[in-house]
């Protein structure tokens, strides 16, 4: 068994009000040539949480961090446009999302929490999770 200690946090960068599953992103993967989805977790816009790849396999989510954290990533991220980051999130993710950290953090006491802006150039989880988680 792996050992977890940090959960990083997503987006699927897609537009604001545009809801997709946990298997259209295993299919965006597998496009770009990938075993399969790279997060764990996948949270729609009505707040419900799909798993996506198992917590038994390292994730493909975040360079350099994989090998020992869980991927989270919520449907959104971009404004209705398609290309500004916006925080999207529905009240429904909002609460999912605080409610599987939880879970997780009693599962994983100690796990760490990032954004995946933390680690990498980009605006993605388009907020601030330190801040507000």
């Amino acid at each position: 068994m792996r050992t977890i200690n940090e959960l990083i946090i997503h987006c699927s960068a897609t537009a604001e009000g545009k809801d997709f599953t946990a298997a259209d992103i295993d299919r965006w993967h597998r496009v770009q040539g990938w075993s399969g989805i790279g997060y764990h977790f996948v949270i729609r816009l009505d707040g419900t949480v799909e798993p996506g790849r198992s917590i038994d396999k390292a994730g493909a989510h975040c360079s350099g961090h994989n090998a020992n954290s869980l991927g989270i990533c919520y449907i959104g991220g971009l404004a209705p446009d398609g290309k500004t980051p916006k925080d999207t999130r529905t009240p429904a993710q909002r609460l999912s999302l605080r409610l599987l950290i939880t879970i997780l953090r009693h599962i994983y006491p100690g796990i760490a929490l990032h954004g995946h802006r933390d680690y990498a150039n980009k605006a993605c989880p388009c907020f601030d999770v330190r801040k507000e988680l």
